[in-house]
C-alpha cells in the first residue's frame, strides 16, 4: 500500500496518511464484518441438523435465522449513531467480543429457545460492525484508492451471503452443527484485540449519548423488526390471513410515524436522513436495496432448486454453488482497476447487463440441471455482482463529507438487507403460487385419454410390479404424481428467474440517473 503516498512518497494534501499499523487495523474491522455476513446464511443448510440437535419443530428452527435478521436489521442503522458518539474503536471491540461471546453461547444451546435468544444477541451485537467497517473504508484511505478498497469490502458484503452455505454445509458434514459458531470463536477474539490496540482514526464524542432519542429508536426498532418479521414469515403464514402478520404490519406504520416524526424533530435523532439530499447516495441506495434482492434472492433459489428437484445434500449444493463465490473472488481486483479508471455508471451497466443474461440462461431449466448446466449462470452472476456492488459503493458514499460516513454507512446497508428481506419475501410467495397454479394445469393433462400418460403409468407399473407384486399399481401411480409434482416446480423455478430477469431490466434504467463522481474517486491512478 506504499502507493497509497504522493508521487515523492509523501501523502497528497489534505489526504489521510496510510500506515501499516492502519491496515492492520482496517483488515481486522472488514474481517470482523465478514463474519457477521457470512453468520446470515451460515445456518441456512444445516437447519435440519439444528432443528434434530435441539429437538425442534420446523416452525421453531426458522427463527434460528428470523431472529438473527430481526435484531440486526434494527443495530446497523443505529450503529451510525453509536460509532459517532463511541468511536469506531470501542463500537467495534464491544460489538466483535460481544459477537464472539454470543456465538459460543449458540454453540453451546441446549434447547431452541435459548438458540433463538442468542441468536438475536449475536444478530444485534454483530450488526455494529458492519456499517462501521464500510464508514472506516473512507476515513483511512485516500479518495483516488477507493475504487480497489471499496472492491475488498464489495468482496465481502457479496461473498459472505453467498458462500455462507457452503461454508455451513462442510462445517456440519465434517464436524457438527456447533461448529457453525465455534468457528467464530477465534478470529472474534482476533478481530476484538486489534481493533482495541491499533484503531485510532476516531475519537468518541459521549456528549451524543446524553441527547440519546430513545423514542426514535423504539419507533425505529418496532418499525424495522416488524418490517422484517412479516417480510420473513409472511409467506408462510399466508399473509394478511394471520392475525399476527396484520398486526405487526400495522404497528410497523406506527413504529415507521414515530420515528419519521423524531428524526426531523429531534435534537439528536437516532438516525440522520439528511444524507439523501445527495443525489448519488438516494439513487445508490435504491440500487443497492435491488441489488441485496437478487444477492439474497438467487443465493436462496439456487440451493433450494438443488435439495428439493436434484435432492442434493449440503455438500453437494456448496461445492456446486460455491462457483460464484470464487468468480468474486477472482473478478474483485479487475473492478478495483475498473472502478478507479472507468465511468463507474458504464461499469454499473454492464454489472446489471450481466445479471439479466445469467438469469436468461436458466429460463429452460429442466429437472436433470446439476453443476455444468448452472455453472456459466453463476459465474456470470458472480462476476455481475462485483461489477455493480464495487462502483455503487463508491459513487454512494464516496463523496459525502466525513461528518454523515458513518450514519450513511448504516443506512446504506440496512437498505441492502431490506432489499434481501423484500426479494425473498417475493421470491417465496410467486414460487408457492406459481407452484400450485402449474400443479392443477398439469394435473388437467395427466389424464386416462392421454396415450402418453397410460404408456408412463404402464411402464413404471411394470418396473414396480417386478418388486412389490399386486403393490406395484399403487406406487406406479405415487411415482407419477410425484413426476408431476417435481415437474411443477421446475417450471416455478424458471417462472421465477423470469421475474428476476424483469425486475433487473427495470432497476438497471437507476443507474441513468447517477451522476458521475467528480474527482479522483472515478478518476485514473496518479
Amino acid at each position: 500500500m506504499a502507493n497509497a503516498q504522493g508521487p515523492q512518497g509523501a501523502a497528497l494534501p489534505g489526504e489521510p496518511q496510510v500506515t501499516p499499523r492502519r491496515l492492520i487495523a482496517f483488515f481486522a474491522l472488514i474481517f470482523g464484518m465478514f463474519m457477521a455476513i457470512l453468520d446470515i446464511q451460515i445456518v441456512s443448510s444445516s437447519l435440519s441438523e439444528i432443528q434434530a440437535g435441539l429437538s425442534a419443530s420446523a416452525d421453531e428452527v426458522s427463527w434460528v435465522q428470523t431472529a438473527y435478521l430481526i435484531a440486526e436489521v434494527v443495530m446497523i442503522p443505529l450503529s451510525g449513531f453509536l460509532a459517532r458518539a463511541l468511536s469506531t474503536r470501542y463500537l467495534f471491540a464491544a460489538s466483535a467480543a460481544g459477537f464472539t461471546l454470543a456465538s459460543l453461547l449458540c454453540a453451546t444451546a441446549t434447547s431452541i429457545e435459548q438458540m433463538i435468544v442468542y441468536r438475536a444477541f449475536q444478530g444485534f451485537i454483530g450488526g455494529g460492525m458492519i456499517p462501521t467497517a464500510f464508514a472506516a473504508a473512507y476515513t483511512i484511505f485516500p479518495k483516488r484508492h477507493q475504487g480497489p478498497v471499496m472492491a475488498l469490502v464489495g468482496l465481502v458484503v457479496t461473498l459472505a451471503p453467498t458462500v455462507g452455505p457452503t461454508v455451513g454445509g462442510y462445517l456440519t458434514e465434517l464436524f457438527s452443527w456447533h461448529w457453525l459458531f465455534l468457528v467464530n470463536i477465534v478470529p472474534g477474539i482476533a478481530a476484538t484485540l486489534l481493533c482495541w490496540f491499533l484503531v485510532d482514526f476516531d475519537t468518541p464524542d459521549f456528549s451524543l449519548l446524553r441527547k440519546f432519542d430513545v423514542a426514535g429508536l423504539a419507533g425505529m426498532a418496532v418499525m424495522l423488526g416488524s418490517i422484517e418479521y412479516v417480510l420473513e414469515e409472511g409467506a408462510k403464514d399466508d399473509w394478511f390471513q394471520s392475525a399476527t402478520i396484520s398486526f405487526l404490519t400495522f404497528a410497523a406504520v406506527l413504529g415507521g410515524i414515530l420515528f419519521f416524526w423524531r428524526a426531523f424533530r429531534a435534537e439528536q435523532p437516532v438516525v440522520d436522513l439528511n444524507a439523501y439530499r445527495d443525489r448519488n447516495f438516494a439513487v445508490g441506495s435504491m440500487l443497492t436495496f435491488m441489488l441485496g434482492t437478487v444477492l439474497y434472492g438467487l443465493t436462496y433459489l439456487y440451493p433450494l432448486f438443488l435439495a428439493q428437484v436434484r435432492g442434493f445434500n449440503s455438500l453437494e449444493i456448496g461445492e456446486t454453488v460455491f462457483v460464484t463465490g470464487a468468480t468474486m473472488f477472482l473478478a474483485a481486483p479487475v473492478v478495483g482497476v475498473l472502478a478507479r479508471r472507468v465511468d463507474p455508471r458504464l461499469v454499473v451497466g454492464t454489472g446489471f447487463l450481466f445479471l439479466i443474461i445469467s438469469c436468461l440462461e436458466l429460463l429452460p431449466i429442466t429437472k436433470d440441471w446439476g453443476f455444468w448446466e448452472l455453472l456459466a449462470p453463476q459465474v456470470l452472476r458472480g462476476a455481475a455482482l462485483m461489477l455493480c456492488m464495487v462502483p455503487i459503493n463508491v459513487v454512494s458514499l464516496g463523496t459525502l463529507p466525513p461528518s454523515q460516513l458513518k450514519n450513511a454507512s448504516g443506512l446504506f446497508n440496512l437498505m441492502r438487507n431490506l432489499g434481501g428481506a423484500v426479494g425473498l419475501a417475493v421470491i417465496v410467495t410467486t414460487l408457492n403460487g406459481r407452484w400450485d397454479l402449474h400443479m392443477e394445469r398439469l394435473r388437467e393433462q395427466v389424464t386416462w385419454a392421454r396415450p402418453s400418460v397410460v404408456d408412463t403409468l404402464n411402464s413404471l407399473t411394470a418396473g414396480f410390479a417386478a418388486q412389490l407384486g399386486p403393490a406395484g399399481e399403487l406406487a406406479a401411480t405415487k411415482e407419477l404424481a410425484l413426476m408431476v409434482r417435481q415437474q411443477a416446480l421446475v417450471m416455478a423455478f424458471a417462472d421465477v428467474f423470469l421475474l428476476v430477469t424483469v425486475f433487473l431490466s427495470f432497476a438497471a434504467f437507476l443507474v441513468l440517473l447517477v451522476r458521475k463522481p467528480a474527482g479522483a474517486a472515478a478518476a485514473p491512478s496518479h
